[in-house]
C-alpha cells in the first residue's frame, strides 16, 4: 500500500518509533499535570531546559543525546525548584513565578546558544534545532535513549498510578490519610521534567508544552475516569505523531514537530465540539433534551392541577383552558402534547387533551416532588413559603426516584405542602 511505503525507509521507522515514545511519555505525565491545574509549568520547564542543553554541549563538546538529555533534565529540574522556591519564599503568585523562570532561563539559553554558534566549533551545527525541534533527523541512537527513559517514566507512573490519582483529585484527603504528598508532587514534577527533556529534541522548547497538555485536554472531553483519560490521551498523541510524521515525509520541507502539534490541535478541536462530557455539541443537545423534558412534565403537571381543581383528572381540556392555567406557547404546547401522546400519557383529539391513567400517575409524581421540595426548603433551609416555588420548579425535573424516596423518608411522608395543598402517594410505595 502506498500509505505504508514510507515505512520502507529505515530513517522514517526510527522517527516513527521515537515520536511514538515521546508522545506516549508526554501524554501520560501530562494527564496528571493537567488535572493538578499546572498546565503552564510545562511551558516554563520546556524553556528552562534550553540552558541545560547548551551547558551540556559546552562541557562535553558533543551532541550525544544522552549527555544533552542529562543537561536538559538538570536544568529543567532546577527550574521547577526555583518556581517552588519563589512561590514559597516570596509574595509572588505561581503565574508570576512561572513567567519569571521561563523568561530568565530562556534568555540565558539563547545567550549560551549564541556564544556556542560564534565559537567556531563545527560540532555545534544543528544545536539551534532544539528551539523548534528536529524530529525528522532522529536516528537509532536517539531511539535507544528515548526507550530507556520512557520505560523508566512509564514504570514509575504505573507503579504509583493510584497514588498519583489521589493527589491529583483530592490533595487534602491524601494529606489526611498520611500520604507524603509533597514528595509525591516532587516526583511528579521530576517525571514532568523527564518527559519534556525526552521530547524537546523532536518539537523544541516552543512547542513542547503542547505535547504535554493538549492530549490530556482533548481526552478530558470524553471521560471522567482517569484510566480511560490516559489511554485516550496516548491514542490522540501517538496518532497525531504518526500523521504529523507522514505529512512531513510526503510534503518536502514541512517540519515534523509543528505538523504533529497541528494534527493534535485538530483532535482537540473535535473533542471540544463533540466530546461526550463537556463538548459544545453535547451540551447543546443535553440542554435541548432537558428543555423538552421540562416542557412535557410541566404539561403533565398543569393537566393534573386542572384535575385537582374539579376532581376530574381524566377530563379532556381545551388548549385555551390549559394555557389559562399555565402560559405555554401554542407551538410548544402542541409539540409537547404530541410527544406525551406517543408515550401514552395523554389523549389528544380536536384541540383538546386529557391525561390517561398512566399520565395521571406521571402528573401526580411531578406534582408530589414539587410539593415535597417546597416543604424541604421551608423546613430544612428555613425559607419562607412564598419564596420556594421557583426553586422547586427548577429542581423537580432532575430528582431521581432514589432521591424522591429519600426526600419522602426525610420528611416522614407528609400529607400537605407549605401551602396546605395535598401530597398524594402511590399506594404501591411505602408510606
Amino acid at each position: 500500500m502506498d500509505f505504508l511505503s514510507p515505512l520502507q525507509d529505515p530513517n522514517v521507522r526510527w522517527v516513527i518509533i521515537a515520536v511514538s515514545l515521546i508522545c506516549t511519555s508526554a501524554s501520560v505525565v501530562g494527564c496528571f499535570t493537567f488535572l493538578r491545574k499546572r498546565a503552564l509549568i510545562g511551558d516554563a520547564i520546556a524553556h528552562a531546559i534550553l540552558p541545560g542543553i547548551c551547558l551540556a554541549f559546552m562541557i562535553a563538546q558533543t551532541k550525544n543525546p544522552l549527555i544533552l538529555l542529562v543537561g536538559a533534565f538538570v536544568s529543567g529540574w532546577l527550574g521547577v525548584l526555583l518556581i517552588d522556591l519563589i512561590v514559597e519564599r516570596s509574595k509572588l503568585k505561581t503565574d508570576a513565578a512561572l513567567g519569571l523562570v521561563l523568561s530568565v532561563f530562556y534568555g540565558i539559553g539563547i545567550l549560551l546558544l549564541t556564544i556556542i554558534q560564534s565559537s567556531g566549533n563545527a560540532a555545534q551545527s544543528g544545536l539551534d534545532k532544539f528551539l523548534f525541534g528536529k524530529a525528522a533527523a532522529m536516528d537509532q541512537q536517539d531511539v535507544v535513549v528515548f526507550t530507556i527513559f520512557s520505560a523508566i517514566l512509564l514504570i514509575i507512573v504505573i507503579a504509583l498510578f493510584n497514588t498519583f490519582k489521589l493527589i491529583s483529585f483530592d490533595r487534602d484527603f491524601a494529606l489526611v490519610k498520611g500520604f507524603p504528598v509533597r514528595k509525591l508532587e516532587f516526583l511528579l514534577s521530576v517525571l514532568t521534567v523527564l518527559a519534556i527533556a525526552i521530547g524537546i529534541q523532536a518539537v523544541g522548547v516552543v512547542l513542547m508544552a503542547a505535547f504535554l497538555i493538549t492530549p490530556a485536554a482533548a481526552a478530558r472531553y470524553w471521560t471522567n475516569k482517569l484510566g480511560i483519560m490516559v489511554i485516550l490521551a496516548v491514542l490522540f498523541s501517538v496518532a497525531s505523531g504518526l500523521l504529523g510524521t507522514y505529512v512531513s515525509y510526503e510534503i518536502p520541507r514541512m517540519p515534523t514537530g509543528p505538523w504533529i502539534v497541528t494534527v493534535l490541535t485538530l483532535f482537540t478541536f473535535v473533542s471540544v465540539m463533540l466530546g461526550r462530557r463537556k463538548g459544545v455539541l453535547y451540551n447543546i443537545l443535553q440542554r435541548q433534551r432537558n428543555e423538552r423534558k421540562m416542557l412535557r412534565e410541566n404539561i403533565l403537571k398543569c393537566l393534573y392541577h386542572l384535575g385537582e381543581d374539579d376532581g376530574r383528572f381524566g377530563q379532556m381540556r381545551s388548549f385555551d383552558e390549559i394555557q389559562q392555567k399555565r402560559a405555554f406557547e401554542q407551538a410548544n404546547l402542541l409539540k409537547g402534547l404530541k410527544k406525551l401522546k406517543r408515550r401514552k400519557l395523554v389523549k389528544l383529539y380536536n384541540q383538546q387533551a386529557g391525561l390517561t391513567e398512566k399520565g395521571i400517575e406521571a402528573g401526580a409524581r411531578i406534582t408530589r416532588i414539587h410539593r415535597l421540595w417546597e416543604l424541604y426548603l421551608t423546613q430544612y433551609m428555613q425559607l419562607p413559603a412564598d419564596h420556594v416555588h421557583e426553586d422547586a420548579e427548577a429542581i423537580e425535573h432532575i430528582i431521581t426516584p432514589e432521591l424522591e424516596q429519600e426526600l419522602e423518608s426525610q420528611l416522614a411522608y407528609p400529607l400537605v405542602d407549605p401551602h396546605d395543598r395535598p401530597i398524594t402517594y402511590n399506594p404501591n410505595q411505602n408510606g
